[in-house]
This record gives C-alpha cells, structure tokens and sequence, in this order.
C-alpha cells in the first residue's frame, strides 16, 4: 500500500495507547510518513498489516497476550505472509540479545530502536526511511552494547575495531568489503580472524557477546543480499547467476541444451488406489531421489508438475557435453527409483515406473516474472519435443532421445524407433531408445548401470 502522495505508509503498534498517539505524532511531524493503522497485540498487528499492507510496521516488543517478545515474533509473521515490508521495533531494553532475535535471519529491512531515545532528532523517521528501502537500522546505544563487552583486555587494533562495530551493526558481507575498499572473500577471512582473536583470551562475559557477534555474523553470512531466499525461490543455478547479472531479468537467451521430462507410468491410477498422505510422501520421495540424479550432474530442475519433472542441462550456464549429461541423470533416475520402490515394496506400497524422454536443440531461454515472483522459462520446440518423446518412453524405464541427442552422445548405444507422428508435429518423428547396458567406460565411476 502507497499513500496518494507516495508518502511511506505505516502500521504502528503498542499495548499502550499513549505510546501509540506519541509515536503517530512524532511520525505525523515527518513529513513523508503516514499511519494507515494501528493495533495493539500480536492477532490485531498481523490482522491489519495483511489488511492494509503497510510499507512499514513500527512495533513494541512485548504485547499482549504473553507480554514477552510478541513484537518481534508477529514482525517476522508479517514479513513471513508479506516479504518487502520494513519493520522497526521500538523497546525500552538495551540488551543486545534482542537485537539478534530480530535480526537472526538477516538483517534487510529491519531496525531496532529504543523507545527513549525515538525523539532525538529524526531518529525513528529515518529508521523508518532506512527499512522501507530495505536497509538496516541498530541504535547507537544497542551497537554499543554489543561490541563494549567483548573489546575489554582483547587488545584489538583500529582496524578489527572497526571491523567489529560494522559487523555488530549488522551489515552485509558485500557493503564492509565496499566500504573497506576490499574483496568479500578478505572480509569473511577477518571477520573469521578476528573472532579467533576475541576468543584466545575472551573471560566467560566476553564469550557471551562474542556468540552473540557469531549469531549476527552467522545471520549475514547466510542471507548475503537475499541470496538465500533466491536459492530457495529459483531453479539451482539462478540464484548464481541472477547475483552476478541483475540485468538477466527480461532478457532472452538463444542456447542450445538438452531437455528432459520424465513421468510416472499409470500414476493416476496409483492415486487411485493409495492414500492421499502416502502418496504425498511418495512424491516427496520420489522428487527428492530425482532431484539428486539431476544435481549431480550439473542440471538445472524446472518444475515438478504432480509425478512430472522437467530439468535442463546447458542452462542457465553453457556445457558442452549437455546431451551426455542428460543422459548421464537419465539412468541414475531409473536406478534412484527402482532403490526407491524397493524401499516402498516392503511397506506394500506400489512402485513408480519411469518414462523419461530427452531432447537436445535451440531454445530461447529468459527469466521472467513480477516484483512478487521470478520464473526460469525455456521456449521452443525442444521443449515440446521432450514431452512427446517421453510419451514414447514405454515400458517403465525406458529413456528416448531425439537423433540430436543421440549425435551428441555417440559413446552411448541406441535403438532407433520407426518413424512416429506425435501431437503438435506435422512430420513424423524419428527417436531412438537407450539401450540398456552399462554406460562407457569412462563413465563406470559416477553411475555403474543402466537400469
């Protein structure tokens, strides 16, 4: 939500009905700054955020009913159902150890302040300016208490100094490198050192704000400018590659690859007969024996769509060996699933029997989407060809290939099929089945059999 005037807009929060109209006020007097609403426990705070959609939710820590950290725990709830929305929590407590349960996964978008100090100056405006575009905000007083404890008789020099207060401020990894005109690899080295000097001759006080440091430094080091939600968001591989190329959303590449689809034979009636919680578990097993085939061999998991699974090897990075690759993962899913089923034999559950199907060709490859979501998408017929071949692939285990990718892996042994019209094509096609024997030598050691 954005006020008329693209004003920041802000929910506010407190038990107290004093504080809550002092804080409005002292907002109000900002001049950029407008409270779409108020609330005054944990239900109410995460029922009007979802509701109004602030760009900032300005909150007490302790709230009804528990009085104990009911601010911070609904803050994380909102930004849980509403990623994007900056939160300030205000408290009248100065130990470090809440700081680090707000910050302990990362600290974009976050500030933490103290009640009594929220009128000097334009303190909370700029807290609240800072996490509506995604920045952080630690008090001075709270800063101080995390790095005051574990300075005494450490004998530190200027430079861990300040090291350890950009550290404690919670700052990225990527912006001390900036500012240290350094490498983030050489700053994760000093960090590391410097906490290697805290500890030779740290007392049992010091100890405890040096893990407290580790937890904050931990926090940064695992959400490396919301690298972590991008690894869990996009295929593998785009996270990488989104980090290092910005510039790659709504662009289009022209790259040849090798696509492959695989499908469990008769899975709708297997649903039929099995239970809806086994089979959700079966799936779980099923995508993650599936997953590990392709990952290993460095390819790039589209989409599970029901029992279905689309990956790609030669994107979003180029190799030149992505037909064998393809293959490669092929057969290791067949043997993952045949040790999966037998696993299932013993509980009497039914076995998936796979149908994969590869095609190697040109595709337009681009990464597309809205604030809300990004999509890796593959376009052209090479994707539509793998659908069909996979159609193909019967028996159960049974892998087909298109003749590119049979040219592409002239080491393997095929079968080709007789000419064969599929949906979508005018011509017919001809594709060629794996022959299952064991791979080429020079393959033994990463995957022994095709089975």
């Amino acid at each position: 939500m954005t006020s008329a005037d693209a004003r920041i807009t802000v929910l506010l929060a407190d038990d107290n009905l004093l504080v809550r109209e002092g804080v409005r006020a002292l907002l109000r007097v900002s001049g950029d700054v407008d409270v779409v609403a108020m609330a005054e426990d944990y239900d109410s705070l995460v029922a009007r955020a979802v509701e109004h959609r602030p760009q900032v939710v300005v909150t007490d820590i302790r709230m009804p009913p528990r009085f104990a950290d009911e601010g911070i725990e609904a803050a994380k709830e909102v930004r849980k159902r509403l990623p994007g929305t900056g939160i300030v929590v205000l408290s009248q407590y100065d130990d470090p150890e809440y700081a680090v349960a707000l910050l302990a996964r990362g600290a974009a978008g976050y500030a933490y302040l103290l009640k009594e100090r929220v009128a000097d100056g334009d303190r909370l405006a700029r807290a609240v300016r800072e996490v509506a575009a995604g920045g952080s905000m630690l008090d001075p007083e709270i800063v101080q208490a995390l790095v005051t404890p574990a300075r005494g008789g450490t004998g530190l020099s200027p430079d861990e100094e300040r090291l350890l207060t950009m550290v404690a401020q919670g700052r990225a990894v990527k912006a001390i490198a900036a500012t240290l005109q350094s490498t983030p690899e050489a700053v994760d080295h000093a960090v590391q050192d410097l906490f290697l000097h805290l500890a030779r001759d740290a007392s049992a006080g010091v100890r405890g704000a040096l893990e407290r440091l580790r937890t904050l430094h931990r926090a940064i080091l695992e959400r490396e400018e919301q690298g972590e939600t991008l690894t869990r968001l996009l295929p593998s591989g785009l996270a990488q590659k989104l980090r290092g190329d910005p510039g790659a959303v709504g662009r289009t590449e022209r790259l040849v690859v090798t696509v492959l689809m695989s499908d469990v034979r008769g899975y709708s009636g297997i649903a039929e007969r099995t239970d809806p919680t086994t089979l959700a578990r079966q799936l779980n097993a099923h995508r993650r024996a599936m997953n590990g085939a392709i990952l290993e061999q460095g390819g790039t998991v589209m989409q599970y769509v029901g029992d279905a699974v689309m990956a790609v090897f030669g994107a979003p990075f180029p190799q030149p060996d992505h037909a064998e690759r393809a293959l490669r993962a092929a057969a290791e899913m067949h043997r993952r699933q045949a040790a999966v089923d037998a696993e299932w034999a013993a509980e009497g559950l039914q076995p998936f029997g796979l149908g994969i199907g590869l095609s190697t060709g040109d595709v337009a490859a681009a990464l597309l989407g809205s604030d809300e979501r990004l999509e890796y998408t593959l376009v052209g017929d090479t994707v539509n060809l793998a659908q069909r071949l996979q159609d193909l692939a019967r028996p159960a285990g049974t892998t087909v290939v298109s003749e590119a990718t049979a040219a592409g892996a002239p080491a393997w042994a095929f079968e080709r099929l007789a000419p064969v019209r599929v949906k979508g094509r005018d011509a017919a096609v001809t594709a060629c089945r794996v022959v299952p024997t064991p791979e080429p030598e020079h393959h033994t050691h990463e995957v022994e059999e095709y089975s």
